[in-house]
């Protein structure tokens, strides 16, 4: 048998929360083994589902600079995003989708900041807004069950 990660994590929180904490005084140490369960419960989760949230949100931003790029009348901004926009992540490995996330983000910041001080910019506000809405709602966190 060859575990996932994520199975290890949520049987290693079973028997802490069914086998061990019972064990354990009342009080700060069962509060402390459950706090650790629930969060390798959610760190099994998120491993599920890391690198998935972080393609996505890549190829939003990606399509949005794409979409964008022609509006932006600032040539140094403009070829940033063309360039993004024609980018790919360079690995599935979630170090390597984090850094290329971080420099979608610092571009997204930077053309929501340009867009702000456009006139007739309310659709592309709201397109920015739409996708970090979006990022934000595949990041929430649930129980498993729920």
């Amino acid at each position: 048998m060859n575990p996932e990660v994520d199975q290890i994590l949520n049987l290693s929180a079973q028997q802490l929360m069914g086998t061990l904490a019972p064990l354990l005084p009342t009080g700060y140490a069962q509060g402390a083994a459950a706090l650790t369960s629930f969060m390798l419960i959610l760190s099994a989760e998120e491993y599920d589902r890391a690198a998935d949230i972080r393609v996505a949100d890549n190829a939003d931003m990606r399509a949005l600079f794409a979409e964008l790029a022609p509006r932006i009348g600032d040539a140094a901004l403009k070829q940033k995003l063309e360039a993004a926009a024609a980018s790919r992540d360079p690995s599935l490995k979630i170090s390597a989708l984090d850094e290329t996330n971080y420099e979608l983000r610092r571009l997204l910041i930077a053309l929501h900041a340009h867009v702000e001080t456009l006139k007739d910019s309310r659709d592309a506000e709201r397109r920015i807004w739409g996708l970090l809405t979006a990022s934000a709602q595949r990041r929430i966190l649930k129980m498993p069950g729920s």
